[in-house]
C-alpha cells in the first residue's frame, strides 16, 4: 500500500505557532502511511497529492494591506477550484463551528471551501455534523509534554489569571467587570491578564477598565511558554469567560499545567468535566459575575497541592496514526472503491 501524500495547510512551526499545531507537525512527521508536507503555495497549487488538510482557513486569507488579502483570496480560489477539479480530498479539523466575523467576500469563500470538504476530524465529543458530513473524533491533545521543560511558579492564593489571544467575544472585559465587583464586597483576590489583543482598540478598553483597580497586572502582548507557565501556575484559578467556547487550547494548556479552570457551562465543557474531573472544570451560568467567581474559588481550594486532572485521554501517541485512518478515508470518500492511492496529478 503506498503512503497517503497529505498536504497541510500550515507551514513549519516557528516559536509563536499554536502548540497544538507544533505537536501534531512533530507526530504526523513520523506516521507511518503519511507522506507528510507542510504547506506552500508552490506545492499546494501545483503538486502531486492525494489529501490536503486544512486548519482555520481564515488566516490563508489574512494580508497585512488590502492587496495582500486581495491576493490571497484569488489565490485560495485558486486552490479551491483545484482540488474541485482533481481528485484532492479535502480534510478539515473542526477547530470553531461557527464562522467567524469577517467580510461577506472572505464569508464566501470560507463557505465554498467547507463545502468541498470530504472529510472532517472533530476534536471532542459534543461537536454536532450533519449525516453528509463524514467525520472521526480525535481528541486535542494535552501539553504536559510540551511544558514539562519549563519551571513553575508557585501557586499565589486568590490570584485569578487569564491567558491567551485576546478577543471580544472572549468576555476579558466581563472577567475584569467580575473582579470589580468582588473587590469592592472585599473579596481577597488579585488579577493577572496575559495576551495580544485583536486590535489597539481593544487593548486601550482594557487598560482604562483596569486602571483603578486593585492587583491587577496586564501584559499585553503575545506570551512565551516561559511567560505563560508562569501566569497559569501562580493563579489559583484561570478564568475563561468566553461568550461562546467549542474548543479551547488555554483549558487544555491550564489543566496540562495543573490549574482548574473556570469556564462558561454548555455540553463540551460538561463532557470536558465528566472525563478530567467536575473540580477541575468550573462552569458559571449566563455571564459571569462576582458571586459564581468566588465561587469556584472556593470550590477549587479542595484540590490537593499534588491533585492532577485526569488528562489520560488525550496523549498525542494516538494522533499520527488516526489521522492517517481520517486521511484514507477520505480518499476512499473521494475516490470510491480505491483503499490506497498515489499522488494525483
Amino acid at each position: 500500500m503506498k503512503p497517503i501524500r497529505v498536504v497541510q495547510s500550515f507551514r513549519a512551526p516557528r516559536p509563536t505557532t499554536n502548540p497544538y499545531i507544533t505537536q501534531l507537525d512533530r507526530e504526523l512527521g513520523r506516521t507511518p502511511g503519511i507522506d507528510y508536507h507542510r504547506f506552500s503555495w508552490g506545492r499546494a497549487l501545483l503538486g502531486a497529492y492525494d489529501v490536503f488538510h486544512w486548519h482555520w482557513p481564515e488566516g490563508k486569507l489574512q494580508g497585512s494591506t488590502w492587496w495582500k488579502t486581495a491576493g490571497k483570496h484569488v489565490l485560495v480560489a485558486m486552490l479551491w477550484a483545484r482540488h474541485r477539479v482533481t481528485r484532492v480530498a479535502v480534510v478539515r479539523t473542526v477547530h470553531n463551528v461557527e464562522l467567524p466575523d469577517v467580510a461577506p467576500l472572505t464569508r464566501r469563500v470560507l463557505v465554498a471551501i467547507d463545502r468541498s470538504t470530504s472529510y472532517r476530524i472533530t476534536l471532542n465529543r459534543t461537536t454536532e455534523l450533519g449525516p453528509d458530513q463524514p467525520h472521526t473524533l480525535i481528541l486535542h491533545g494535552h501539553y504536559r509534554d510540551w511544558f514539562a521543560p519549563v519551571p513553575r511558579e508557585a501557586r499565589v492564593p486568590g490570584r485569578l489569571g487569564y491567558f491567551g489571544g485576546i478577543r471580544r467575544y472572549k468576555s476579558v472585559a466581563t472577567l475584569i467587570a467580575a473582579y470589580r465587583a468582588a473587590v469592592e464586597n472585599g473579596a481577597e483576590i488579585s488579577l493577572r491578564i496575559g495576551g495580544r489583543p485583536s486590535t489597539a482598540e481593544l487593548a486601550d478598553d482594557l487598560r482604562r477598565e483596569t486602571a483603578d483597580l486593585p492587583d491587577v497586572s496586564m501584559h499585553l502582548s503575545f506570551l512565551s511558554d516561559e511567560e505563560l507557565v508562569a501566569l497559569a501556575t501562580s493563579s489559583e484559578l484561570v478564568v475563561l469567560a468566553y461568550r461562546f467556547m467549542h474548543n479551547s487550547g488555554s483549558v487544555l494548556a491550564a489543566l496540562s499545567l495543573g490549574r482548574p479552570v473556570l469556564v462558561p457551562r454548555n455540553p463540551p465543557n460538561e463532557a470536558l468535566a465528566a472525563e478530567v474531573g467536575p473540580v477541575w472544570v468550573q462552569m458559571f451560568e449566563g455571564q459571569l459575575d462576582a458571586g459564581q467567581l468566588l465561587a469556584a474559588l472556593d470550590a477549587v481550594r479542595t484540590l490537593g497541592a499534588d491533585d492532577e486532572p485526569d488528562l489520560s485521554l488525550r496523549t498525542w501517541e494516538s494522533a499520527g496514526p488516526s489521522h492517517a485512518e481520517a486521511y484514507r478515508r477520505a480518499v476512499e470518500i473521494r475516490r470510491p472503491g480505491r483503499r490506497a492511492a498515489s499522488a494525483s496529478s
